[in-house]
Parts: C-alpha cells; structure tokens; sequence
C-alpha cells in the first residue's frame, strides 16, 4: 500500500487525513462551542445573524488615468449594483508629488487616478452625492490630504458630516514592513494618524479612520500566519500611539477596521479570518476596551492579485471564486473581487463586471450567506482556526518582545520574515512542489487574445495643464501664509487636520502640503 505523503497548509500547518472530535479537545487554546455570532470574542462573527441582516458591500476597486475618467468607470460599476467605492491613486498621488513633480513622469494615472487638488476630487465624484456612498480609499502616507479633499468636496456639497461614511487605509506601518509608499519616519507618520483619529472621532464619526491591512504584507510573499501575526500587531502598535495621545479606546476602537487578503486555500483562509477576529477581541480587551463594538474586528477583503496568473488568465475567474467564498464563508464585512486579466493589465470594463457578478452570485445564488458562520463546527475548520491563533500568537509575542511593531520593522525582523517565506513559496513553484493550474502544469500553447487595458503618456501632460491653470488663478499670498501655518503646527503639537482642510480649500495642491511637511518632519530612508 502506498504511503500518504504529508500534507501541509500554505502557513506550513500539517493537514491530518481525518480529523475528529478528539482534535478539538487538544487543540490549543480550546475552541468554543457555546459561542454565538455576535459575542466576545466573535470567532463566529460579528454580527448575530450576519448576512441575513444585510449582505456584506460589494466593491470594485478603481481608479485610473484623470478624474473625469476614473468618474465614467464609477458611474458604470454604481449602475451594475456595486454599493461602495473604492478608489485606487496612482504612484505620484501616494508619495506626495503633483503630476508635474519631474518624479512624477512616466507614472502618472497609471496604477490609478492622478488627484493633485480639490478640483480633481470634484471631478471624480462628479455627480455622486457622497452622503448617498461609502467610500474606500487606499491611500497610506498621504491619506491626511486625499481624507481633506473628501470632506472639502462633502461640504461643498452640503452633506451632513456626521453621516459621511467610508474608511481611508491610513496604514503607514505595512509601508515600511511590506510595501514602500511612505514618506516620512515612523515617529511623525504615526503623530499623523493619531491627528486622523482624533479629528474624526469628533467631526467624522461615521469614517473608518485606519484600515490595518495585512493585504500588501500577504501581497508581499507571507504566509496567512504571518498576515494576521504582522497586521494584529500593527494595530496594538496604533491603538497604543492613540492612547498615548489620551484618545477613549471606546471611541476611536469602534472606529478602526482592517483589511485582509484571500488566497486559493480556502480552508485556511476561512480559519484565518475567524482566528483574527478571536485574537484582536483578546488584544483590544487586554488594551483596556470595555465597549464590545470597539472589541470587534471588522474587515474588508481583496481576492489575491499575486495569486493571479497571465498564463490561461480565464483561471482567474476560478481563482477568484474560490478566494470569493473564502472571504464570505469567513465572514468579511466588505468586498473587492479582481478582474481576470490582471496579471496581463489593469481590469477591462468586462473584467470587472464578471468580477462585480462573483459577488453576487454567491450572494444571490450560491446559499452560503444564509446562515451564520456555517463551517463552524468542522473538525477541520476549528482545529485550524486554533492552530493559526496559536502560530500568529507566538508572532505577535516575539514582536512585542522587540518593542512592539515600530521596533520589529526598525529591526527588519517583519521585511525578513517576509522575504523568507516568499523565498519559500517560489522554490516551491519552480520545484513543482507547489501546483498553479496553466504555470508549471496543465500548460498550453498560448495565443493571448485577451485585450488589454492601457494608460498612455498624454495623462501627464493633462494633469500639468490643469495644475498650471489652477496655480494662475490663486492668490501665492493666501497660498504662502497657508502652508507657513501648516509648517508651524507642524512643529508644535497641534492637530493637523483643520490646517491641511483649509489648504486645500483654498487650492493647496497635494504636493505643496506633503513638500511643507517634508521640510518638517524629513524623509525615510530604509
């Protein structure tokens, strides 16, 4: 009789043939059967009766070329049923340059939209009254300008404040572990954050003011493990700086949401998701929260982009349902599904309806959003679900170990980690240890006839032109003794948001305040 070969999870976790109830008894910390979807510490869930109350927000992440452009793909998605946005910035508009900044060539509109000014934010929400949407912006070191332009633009609009919703990334901590768009150190950067967290628990209540995102760590090459390890502990590193600050953990904690990748081991995932939200209920408990909303970890989730292929990218579609059920079945709040073709480009207006329709065929069709958690109680899934805890754990110990989150990437030990298991994951593939179905088995002969999605050249020279008639039509007094008060609040301990909102009300560009600030606060070097 041939041997079993041992099976592991793409964490490393060694998959029994068979599990049973004796696993649950060993399994360290034991599981829960008395927990209900809704309560401490929502493993389950966090709402009671999750998805039979309200489906989670189907968004489609998008952005690209110009404003005016980007508005068309927007109206388009709204039409096909989307309930949220989501907005994607190009590279200049992520580190702080206008679309003129001679840094800026060759990238702009080209990973996203260029927004250099409050006129652009009009033009992208032309027509779309922004009480009516949530918003989500994936914006980290420059995330203070674009939230300004967003509540500049809500109030020229006559909105209610206390009703906008929406979440802007805000995550500076993954840039440095994982990503690379920051611009200033970690000292300031954070003193940034805690002014968002601030402001808005007063004058924004309803905004997500951070979403901790393990998705560009993911992204990066870690395991699920390490995701959630990295993620969680980035967030104690945010709530510890706002407590430092004298912030209610009542407050800003209910205000705090996170964002996670979904991979093609759907079990894992599924276990990932429900150990996650297990073990920030513990951390936030034990940070002192008392308010059981500020203990709940909500999350929005994008289906893996590094786990998309150019070779048979009709795959993806497969791909990306499984990756879909994955995030469901384990109990997301909020959506992003990607298009098939976006190994080869940005996503055709056909790729991201047939992603849009995933969502709402499990929704609609598939039966899973029916129940609450409805894999709760599988031997397999709640053994898992507590080996990943204890794994992500013992992370989250040696971090603190370190100092905590600041000190671990100051130390490189997250970027290592990181580098290692990517490391890992290619060997695998090139080995053939690891199957991906078209790229080392199943392979055809290829005559790519998928059209593609390109952005040209000519958006910057738009982008100039419309930054060099707004700089006509100021007043370089106003502008000067502006961003003169911005570099002074700068270097006092005031709360930086009304100064920046003021800015670009009176046509600060994005790259004139982050230059102010660079002046202050100087540049990262890694």
């Amino acid at each position: 009789m041939k041997e079993n070969k041992k099976k592991y999870t793409d964490s490393g976790i060694e998959i029994k043939t068979v599990y049973d109830e004796t696993d649950l008894k060993k399994a360290p910390p034991p599981v829960g059967f008395g927990e209900a979807p809704g309560k401490f510490p929502f493993t389950r869930g966090v709402q009671p009766d999750m998805y039979r109350g309200k489906l989670w927000t189907m968004r489609q992440y998008a952005g690209f070329s110009t404003a005016e452009e980007s508005n068309k793909r927007y109206h388009y998605l709204l039409s096909q049923g989307v309930n949220g946005l989501s907005v994607a910035f190009d590279l200049p508009t992520q580190i702080g340059y206008d679309s003129d900044h001679p840094l800026a060539e060759g990238e702009v509109g080209k990973v996203g939209v260029a927004i250099d000014s409050i006129e652009d934010m009009q033009s992208l929400f032309n027509g779309i009254r922004l009480e009516d949407v949530s918003t989500s912006m994936t914006i980290n070191a420059t995330g203070f300008i674009l939230l300004a332009f967003y509540i500049a633009l809500a109030k020229q609009q006559g909105a209610d404040l206390k009703k906008i919703s929406g979440t802007i990334q805000n995550d500076i901590l993954k840039e440095y572990a994982a990503r690379g768009t920051y611009i200033y150190p970690p000292k300031p950067s954070m003193r940034i954050i805690t002014d968002i967290f601030e402001w808005c628990s007063h004058e924004l209540p309803k905004w997500n003011t951070i979403s901790i995102s393990g998705y560009h760590i993911r992204e990066a090459g870690s395991t699920a493990v390490q995701e959630i390890a990295f993620t969680l502990s980035n967030g104690k590193a945010y709530v510890k700086a706002a407590l430092e600050k004298g912030l209610d953990i009542n407050v800003f904690g209910k205000r705090l949401s996170f964002f996670f990748n979904a991979h093609n081991n759907l079990f894992e995932e599924v276990a990932k998701f429900r150990a996650a939200r297990k073990m920030w209920a513990g951390i936030m408990k034990e940070l002192g929260a008392t308010d059981p909303k500020a203990m709940m970890l909500r999350f929005h989730t994008q289906t893996g982009g590094s786990t998309l292929t150019a070779q048979q990218p009709l795959n993806n579609i497969s791909r990306v349902t499984i990756q879909t059920l994955s995030a469901v079945l384990g109990g997301t709040q909020s959506l992003h599904t990607n298009g098939y073709d976006e190994a080869l480009s940005l996503p055709t207006e056909e790729a991201a309806r047939i992603a849009l329709r995933t969502q709402q065929i499990v929704a609609f069709e598939s039966g899973v959003p029916d129940t609450a958690d409805p894999l709760a109680g599988s031997y397999y899934v709640e053994s898992l679900t507590s080996e990943i805890e204890s794994e992500a754990l013992e992370l989250i110990k040696k971090i603190d170990a370190m100092g905590g989150s600041v000190s671990a990437i100051e130390q490189g030990f997250m970027q290592d980690e990181i580098a290692r298991s990517a490391y890992d994951y290619q060997r695998r593939i090139e080995t053939g240890e690891k199957v991906i179905v078209g790229l080392n088995k199943f392979q055809v002969k290829e005559n790519n006839t998928i059209p593609l999605f390109r952005i040209d050249d000519s958006i910057r020279k738009i982008q100039s032109d419309k930054l060099e008639s707004l700089r006509k039509r100021r007043n370089p007094a106003k502008i000067d003794n502006l961003l003169q008060s911005l570099n002074d609040k700068a270097s006092s301990d005031e709360n930086l948001m009304p100064t920046v909102i003021e800015a670009v009300e009176n046509l600060c560009t994005l790259g004139e305040i982050a230059d102010t600030l660079r002046e202050v606060f100087g540049e990262y070097r890694q």
